[in-house]
């Protein structure tokens, strides 16, 4: 490469557009990523579940080998990059390799280097430290972004639990977290001790615990990116969570809104204003690159409290790298790939903060991550393909066109929807179905699900259908949530 320096948005742009060495999102699917491939050249996606039957130019899925059950996604993306198939797929496209994840661990790593390619994203080990849910406290307290009150503790019983917050003064209505988990899996409501008693086993011998005062909040995302020249940061989004339409799991995350009015215009500014110092604070700690923020906003004083960091991408990401301003200038994660890529650029990021602030750069999209809700398990026979839909006035959903675009869709009768789940998948309690994106909203202002959304959701549903499993059989041992994918 040569040592020009990149000066504007522009140039950045054009540099992305004529990359000459190729670049790989492999996951368990391109959801996360959708789209990225329009703006980078040589980008492909190598997936394990083919969401499009074939049809995306830029997806890669290798035919079925005998695994292992998969526990993660971390094993998903091991078994691709030991895949014959794969690994003749990147060699026969040639050029030093670039790998980016969803997630990714210490064998990724290996398994990526003996194929000659950069992770391009820190080292595992960095990853897995900032992703620790009591390391993201200490990181905010040392940036001055405060998380709700809490104490950080081994629990023993819950007569030490009570002693540990009657000294912390949070009181006795508490949300728990484990120093590692998602969507819900991990988090437990505690306000007596028969709530104690149902999670015990998943708090008592877990080491330290996040212990947090509850508050009555309203969840909300934002992704920025730690770049050698400051903290670039997207637009806060509204996050659905436990929506029984759509997750069987409580509190766990389900979707997300971007528009300009999702949040009084100081709440918003005040969430930018700590992203910026919390990722310069990542910096500090060493790491770089993408990074996701939860924030949880008190309904009553509209304080803000930092909930999780995931250092990564995530599943609001596909949200983040469609929204207005990532059309006029560039998707957020292209400044990720600058900054992994070793080109140097210099950028004004204050300006480019503030013209991102600009509710003009927002435009209304709601996306819902939809589950199969029932406690039954089937194998699915017919799931609704990707593609756009019709909502027809009499309420009914129908498949329009096939299309990989979300941008095809034209009005709010109009959907994106990316299937998941395939004919012939066990359908079980917590299986993802599809991903639904929509223009506008899916809540209300109070924040609960919206007839529209109702309606949407209940279409998709009702075009999945299962068969029941051959009696010799017992269908996947579900005990556990199922390992999330997105």
């Amino acid at each position: 490469m040569t040592t020009t320096v990149l000066k504007n948005i522009s140039e950045i742009r054009r540099f992305f557009h004529r990359n000459e060495d190729p670049v790989y999102f492999i996951s368990a699917t391109n959801f996360n990523l959708l789209g990225l491939d329009e703006w980078v050249k040589n980008f492909k996606y190598i997936c394990y579940i083919d969401c499009y039957g074939g049809k995306h130019p830029n997806v890669f899925c290798p035919s079925e080998q005998p695994h292992a059950e998969f526990q993660s996604i971390e094993d998903i993306n091991n078994y691709l990059l030991q895949h014959k198939e794969v690994i003749d797929f990147v060699k026969r496209r040639g050029g030093k390799p670039k790998f980016v994840f969803l997630m990714f661990d210490e064998e990724t790593e290996r398994l990526s280097k003996e194929l000659g390619a950069d992770v391009w994203f820190p080292k595992a080990k960095l990853r897995q430290k900032m992703d620790n849910k009591i390391e993201t406290v200490r990181i905010g307290n040392k940036a001055g972004v405060p998380s709700v009150p809490n104490v950080l503790a081994e629990v023993k019983d819950y007569e030490d639990l009570k002693k540990t917050c009657e000294k912390a003064g949070i009181g006795h209505d508490l949300v728990l977290q484990s120093a590692f988990g998602d969507s819900g899996h991990t988090t437990f409501f505690i306000k007596s001790e028969a709530d104690f008693r149902r999670h015990e086993s998943e708090i008592v011998g877990e080491g330290e615990i996040k212990i947090m005062k509850r508050i009555d909040c309203r969840g909300s995302a934002i992704e920025a990116c730690a770049t050698k020249e400051g903290t670039i940061v997207g637009p806060l989004m509204t996050e659905l969570v436990g929506f029984k339409d759509l997750t069987p799991y409580r509190g766990g995350w389900c979707g997300n809104e971007i528009l300009s009015t999702a949040f009084p215009p100081k709440v918003r500014q005040k969430a930018r204003e700590l992203t910026y110092k919390f990722g310069e604070q990542l910096r500090k700690e060493g790491y770089r690159g993408y990074f996701e923020l939860d924030f949880l906003i008190d309904k009553k004083t509209g304080d803000i409290w930092l909930g999780e960091l995931n250092p990564r991408i995530t599943g609001a990401s596909s949200m983040t790298n469609h929204a207005a301003f990532a059309h006029a200038d560039a998707p957020l994660f292209l400044f990720h790939l600058l900054e992994f890529s070793k080109k140097k650029f210099n950028l004004d990021v204050e300006e480019l903060n503030n013209r991102w602030a600009d509710p003009e750069m927002i435009d209304g999209w709601s996306q819902m991550v939809i589950k199969h809700t029932e406690d039954s398990v089937d194998i699915c026979t017919e799931a609704p393909e990707t593609g756009i839909y019709k909502m027809l006035e009499d309420g009914r959903v129908v498949f329009d066109r096939f299309d990989y675009h979300r941008r095809a869709v034209e009005s709010e009768n109009e959907a994106f929807f990316l299937r998941i789940l395939q004919p012939g998948d066990y359908r079980y309690e917590g299986a993802d179905i599809g991903i639904l994106v929509t223009r506008g909203r899916s809540m209300t202002k109070s924040f609960q699900l919206n007839e529209r959304a109702k309606k949407w959701i209940h279409g998709i549903k009702q075009s999945v259908n299962g068969r029941p499993l051959p009696v010799a059989e017992a269908g996947p041992a579900m005990s556990d949530p199922a390992f999330k994918i997105l």
